[in-house]
């Protein structure tokens, strides 16, 4: 089982500027929690307790108060600092010595997920990098590919090639920002080169995997969502799609603590002293409800 995850929540938040003039944009709230709640508690829904949370030296205080050493979760966060913006595969580099011999999970802290089914998807890519050794990314169709990395594929579903970015996109398939790793993902990180852009991509690491026929894309369908919060438009979008996701069901999508205890991480004492500590107010009054609930 891998029992490490690693958040990215670095870069200098351009694109929200003046929000991200003095506030990290994982800090930002998308309808009622920091946007980085959300991929937290995907790395929660995959069984992962070790967490590595890497941003910029300025903003990791400001996660270590938000979020502490993960022991009220049951879990346990670590922090390294990213000095500048040098690409996403810097993180491997960076969380050497946490990873240790463990494979790994990277997600990044501006992409919210939601869909049937998707705990049994994360788990199913778990088994698949520990059993087969294969690293696991996820496609999802998008109107305007240039902005991420793209994944082309032939008519069986095999993975024919991976760019970064491309000016001509080979398809309309973006691959998302969560990743499974095995362990030497770490060297594969370490040999890569700066690309045009002068980063450390990614995408140079999913395509050593695809060299040596070990690399598995799953296309998400139509029915699931994926968010890339990394704009001012798209952060007011995934905001009132979680809204109106919650106010349907009355369930709340990410919800940390709620995940913790349904997930065993903490039991029914350590819930009740979180309700506690919360208060009157809407996020605790829908703890109180969950356990009432159960």
């Amino acid at each position: 089982m891998i029992k490490k995850g690693i958040l990215l929540a670095g870069g200098n938040g351009s694109r929200l500027y003046p929000l991200t003039k003095v506030l990290n944009k994982q800090l930002l709230p998308i309808y009622d929690k920091p946007m980085i709640y959300y991929p937290l508690s995907v790395l929660m829904l995959a069984g992962i307790k070790d967490v590595l949370i890497i941003s910029t030296p300025q903003d990791l205080p400001n996660f270590k108060r938000l979020l502490s050493d993960g022991s009220h979760l049951g879990m346990n966060f670590s922090y390294k600092k990213q000095n500048q913006p040098n690409g996403i595969a810097e993180a491997f580099i960076i969380g050497e010595k946490f990873i240790g011999n463990d494979s790994v999970c990277l997600i990044l802290g501006d992409n919210i997920f939601y869909g049937t089914g998707f705990t049994k998807i994360l788990k199913k890519s778990v088994y698949d990098v520990e059993k087969n050794k294969k690293a696991k990314v996820f496609g999802y169709y998008v109107n305007n590919p240039s902005r991420y990395g793209v994944v082309e594929n032939d008519k069986e579903g095999n993975v024919i090639s991976l760019e970064e970015k491309p000016k001509k996109p080979k398809s309309k398939y973006a691959v998302v920002g969560l990743y499974f790793y095995p362990n030497h993902v770490i060297e594969i990180a370490k040999n890569i080169k700066p690309s045009i852009r002068g980063e450390l991509e990614i995408t140079s690491i999913n395509n050593s995997f695809l060299e040596n026929n070990s690399l598995i894309v799953e296309l998400f369908d139509k029915n699931f969502t994926w968010l890339d919060s990394g704009t001012h438009e798209s952060m007011l979008e995934a905001s009132n799609y979680i809204h109106t996701i919650e106010k349907r069901t009355g369930l709340k999508i990410a919800c940390i603590e709620e995940i913790a205890y349904k997930l065993g991480y903490i039991n029914k004492k350590k819930f009740h002293e979180i309700i506690n500590y919360i208060g009157d107010n809407q996020y605790g009054d829908y703890l109180k409800k969950i356990n009432n609930e159960i």
